[in-house]
């Protein structure tokens, strides 16, 4: 029954929902839950650093409980998205209701529609990675599955990665950095791949290129299906998505870096690279997106098996608490910088 706790994972898109459903000032459901109801209640919660034991690794590893907690958000992010857009044109949204509502299915695209794919992307099954994929299109981001896992997990914490927020660079400036820096690494990771195995821009294998052909017939679907309004608002949905997901990637490096050794090269990516968060709500919340030491440090591991490590960095906050800090950069710098070893500023 323990295991049944990551159906609170399904919280946010059940606020979605109700909002999408009752509408008024219940369209504000969502951002308020996330980030006013869960940071009181991480606050209020207990930390729990405990691991798993060996008996418990080989019996959650082989549980399929968790891989369908991952595959249902699927039709459940894109159930919520399809709703939203398909009653937009009829069902006569007040200007409030329909700025609600796109902050809300944004958030719901970021938590689980983005972050489920970054846990499916790191998968061994294609078919996996795949749905990883599907669950980016929304987002207008499916060259994040190239950057992260052939970029970000190589270079973290170090001037090399787009993805890694500086010592005291704020959350705003780190969104149009990391955004746009990820973008064009993406395609100098795939042309390299290109290059490596002897294949011209235009192969079958130029996963870039097919990602830009998918993101622009889907957003030219909704614009010929539901129109202008409905088109902006599909990209709307998408940018609150990619804020959402830049903002954990802001908070899960920020000031750290790697030194480099007597070589010149960086060292080993490590658990003392990224921040840690044990508190409980964020973790489940979030499938142990939280303990993201341990996800660098190993990450092949799947996200019931993630570990805490005394050395990792440990975040004074839970993750969406932090993400709100985070937004008032004095604040976030007066909590965050003071917790930095001095030899790891970034």
């Amino acid at each position: 029954m323990k295991d049944l706790k990551y159906l609170a994972s399904f919280s946010i898109p059940l606020t979605a929902i109700l909002g999408l459903y009752v509408r008024e000032e219940w369209v504000f459901l969502t951002p308020v839950v996330a980030f006013v109801l869960v940071p009181i209640l991480e606050i209020i919660l207990p930390i729990k650093t405990a691991n798993l034991s060996e008996n418990e690794v080989l019996s959650k590893d082989n549980n399929r409980l968790f891989n369908v907690l991952l595959y249902l958000n699927l039709p459940l992010v894109y159930g919520i998205l399809g709703w939203f857009l398909w009653n937009i044109p009829t069902s006569n949204y007040s200007t409030t209701e329909l700025v609600g509502l796109l902050i809300s299915v944004g958030i719901v695209l970021g938590s689980n529609g983005i972050n489920v794919a970054h846990e499916l992307g790191h998968r061994k099954l294609q078919w996996e990675k795949t749905l990883g994929k599907v669950l980016l299109l929304p987002a207008l981001y499916m060259h994040f599955y190239i950057e992260h896992n052939f970029g970000h997990h190589l270079h973290a914490a170090t001037k090399e990665d787009p993805a890694s927020a500086k010592y005291n660079q704020s959350v705003y400036s780190f969104w149009f950095t990391s955004s746009f820096r990820q973008y064009f690494s993406a395609w100098k990771i795939q042309l390299k791949l290109l290059r490596t195995n002897g294949l011209p821009f235009y192969s079958f294998k130029n996963d870039m290129f097919w990602y830009l052909i998918i993101q622009f017939a889907y957003v030219l679907l909704i614009f010929f299906l539901f129109g202008i309004k409905v088109f902006f608002v599909a990209i709307g949905i998408a940018v609150v998505g990619v804020l959402l997901l830049e903002t954990i990637n802001y908070i899960e490096h920020y000031g750290l870096s790697r030194n480099k050794n007597k070589s010149g090269r960086y060292e080993r990516v490590s658990e003392i690279h990224s921040w840690n968060s044990n508190h409980v709500l964020g973790r489940i919340m979030l499938y142990e997106l939280t303990r993201h030491s341990d996800h660098h440090y190993k990450s092949h591991k799947k996200y019931q098996l993630l570990d805490y490590h005394n050395s990792s960095p440990q975040m004074p906050y839970g993750y969406p608490t932090s993400m709100v800090l985070s937004l008032i950069p004095p604040l976030w710098f007066s909590i965050m910088n003071t917790r930095i070893p001095v030899e790891m500023k970034a």
